[in-house]
């Protein structure tokens, strides 16, 4: 069923050259490597469709968005045979995974039925208030226009072609153009075919929607670049991402550009907590931060707790749970590579402990554990990097007054995690106003790992977590990012937007 071509605007184009997948098990495919002329194709297609789909009907997005899910869920099996040989994921993941997809599609349909994201507002005219009138005056949310999505490399549906950015975008209005992710073309291509039977189904316009595969820099580059795009959404590394946003800063006109670029989510355990239960949040903990080879942006990395007998055994038990955890497939041979390199940058920094070590080779990645003081992870930057993968560091504070240091020092984080138990209230709440200014979403006793698709989920934070902490990438607030407010000053009725009217 694959073509190995790009979709554009409702037609399946091959290009000059072509890469071939690199999958983790099964056979390999050739897919047509992206152009600027096909960036350039896609924009002008999305901008032409923003004149009809960026003013329909809440409802005729609607239908669209559920449509999607019908499509993607009628190639379930497609999917998930594709998905698993690219990615190395197993069956289940993908599977939940499709749900998940699907479920935020329909999600955001029922969303925008509800009209609330709109934020409507009316200030009444006073014609006779004194020493001046007021006018009139009525807002409301409206589209910006064509969006620019990456796909990610961790999630190949839930945050890749028809994932929560493009969900978010298409609901509200704005035509997509998705850069597939090299590293799964071919699970890319598949969903791309089922939002084009969509868009096909419901006679809208086909450059409603495009998948650009492959590629060099120059492609996403062109993207963001593209005078056209008025906005981007992105989840991918550090370096990667903030090669893109200064792009779009530098822009003849800048555009707004939503990067998920990574976290370390630091998790705080509290003296009493581990008193009680310290073994079985170590046990937690390795579950967490081994779950899908340690491949999720909301991965704890860095466990903080208060030096003790309490902190031996945590350590203790912590090693017992990820000892036995056997070798995992890694998303892509560069992901596995740069792993491998985390791991001996943290190892190499002097006064940290290797706790737990294994073999980790080619694809495969298996669990490392280390250990240090508050004093040197205050003294060494390096160590608050993340590191992508199922890598755990245990930061062992001298005293709670050396933890809240620690905490001060974070880079903006995705999530931040108190472990405590009624003892440590006080604790707690000394520690909460700093948590909350470096994270997007604050836990308690609880793994960050699993982000619950919702109308109150914030996926984001401050930066380097994302490049707008004004914004998610997940749950319903995440359309927010492709609108804008717009006045109407005494406007007759007959030329205001029918969701005004």
């Amino acid at each position: 069923m694959l073509t190995g071509k790009h979709l554009i605007a409702g037609n399946w184009v091959a290009g000059d050259t072509t890469f071939k997948s690199e999958p983790a098990h099964g056979e390999a495919h050739d897919f047509s490597v992206g152009t600027p002329a096909h960036v350039d194709a896609a924009a002008k297609a999305a901008e032409e469709a923003f004149w009809s789909f960026g003013y329909s009907s809440r409802a005729e997005r609607a239908a669209l968005l559920n449509a999607i899910a019908d499509e993607i869920e009628a190639r379930g099996e497609e999917i998930t045979a594709i998905g698993t040989s690219e990615s190395g994921l197993p069956e289940a993941r993908l599977q939940g995974e499709r749900g998940r997809t699907t479920g935020q599609l329909r999600l955001f349909a029922s969303h925008i039925e509800k009209g609330d994201y709109l934020d409507r507002r009316h200030d009444e005219a006073l014609p006779d208030r004194a020493p001046l009138p007021r006018p009139d005056l009525r807002m409301i949310q409206r589209p910006i226009g064509p969006v620019a999505v990456f796909g990610a490399s961790n999630f190949p549906l839930a945050f890749s072609t028809a994932g929560g950015d493009t969900a978010a975008a298409l609901a509200a209005g704005c035509p997509v153009v998705v850069k597939g992710h090299s590293a799964h073309p071919g699970t890319g291509e598949i969903v791309a075919q089922a939002v084009d039977a969509a868009i096909k189904k419901l006679g809208m316009h086909p450059g409603i929607f495009s998948l650009i595969q492959g590629g060099k820099r120059d492609v996403g580059q062109s993207l963001v670049q593209h005078p056209l795009i008025k906005a981007v959404g992105f989840t991918g590394s550090l370096a990667g991402g903030r090669a893109l946003f200064d792009l779009c800063a530098q822009r003849p006109e800048p555009i707004p550009f939503f990067g998920e670029l990574g976290s370390v989510n630091p998790m705080f355990l509290l003296p009493e907590a581990v008193k009680a239960r310290g073994g079985e949040i170590a046990k937690g903990w390795a579950g967490s931060l081994t779950m899908g080879a340690g491949q999720f942006c909301t991965n704890p990395g860095i466990a903080v707790i208060i030096d003790s007998a309490e902190a031996d055994a945590f350590v203790e038990a912590a090693t017992e749970a990820l000892a036995p955890i056997g070798a995992q497939t890694m998303l892509t041979d560069g992901i596995a590579e740069a792993y491998r390199a985390g791991r001996d940058r943290v190892a190499g920094v002097t006064g940290v402990r290797e706790l737990l070590t294994s073999t980790c080779d080619m694809r495969n990645a298996t669990p490392y554990l280390f250990a240090t003081t508050g004093k040197e992870w205050l003294d060494n930057e390096v160590l608050g990097e993340e590191v992508f993968g199922p890598l755990g560091l245990v930061v062992r504070a001298a005293d709670f007054d050396e933890m809240q240091k620690i905490a001060k020092s974070l880079a903006g984080q995705l999530t931040c995690t108190l472990h405590l138990d009624k003892g440590d209230s006080e604790l707690g709440r000394a520690l909460m106003p700093v948590l909350e200014r470096k994270a997007g979403r604050v836990l308690a006793n609880g793994f960050p790992t699993g982000v619950e698709v919702a109308d109150s989920m914030v996926h984001g934070g401050p930066y380097p977590a994302s490049t707008n902490f004004g914004a998610t990438s997940v749950g319903t607030l995440s359309i927010r990012r492709f609108l804008r407010p717009v006045c109407y000053q005494n406007m007759p009725a007959e030329l205001l937007p029918d969701d005004l009217g």
